[in-house]
């Protein structure tokens, strides 16, 4: 199913351009339009699912496949030492379009910390 108002729908139906990387089936990876890191690509699935507390095993094929081809994505990209995954979930964890995604971000210089320590 599809959102007609959903940023990342409009991207899966060929309505907004992407710089594609992957296009498959079940999901479709494209560079993220503002990196945070030399290599930052966002990984979506095609159906329209709003986050991960929405997803259920009806779509373990297509969460599946996310991170299944992220590791290939993330080299072929300049990602060879090393890359992170991040979905963010919701108003708390900053979630700015309501369509699940995965971020894969790398590339030659660390990624830094995951998250700031709190003491």
């Amino acid at each position: 199913m599809s959102d007609p108002n959903c940023l990342f729908c409009k991207i899966v139906r060929g309505e907004i351009p992407a710089a594609k990387v992957h296009d498959d089936e079940d999901v479709i990876a494209f560079r993220d339009i503002r990196p945070q890191a030399p290599v930052h690509l966002l990984i979506v699935p095609k159906e329209h699912i709003a986050s991960l507390y929405e997803a259920d095993m009806r779509h373990h094929h297509a969460l599946g496949r996310m991170l299944a081809i992220a590791g290939e994505l993330a080299r072929k990209e300049g990602a060879s030492d090393g890359f992170r995954t991040i979905i963010n979930n919701g108003r708390v964890a900053h979630q700015e379009v309501y369509h699940l995604h995965m971020h894969v971000l790398g590339g030659p210089e660390s990624l830094g910390p995951m998250l700031s320590r709190r003491k």
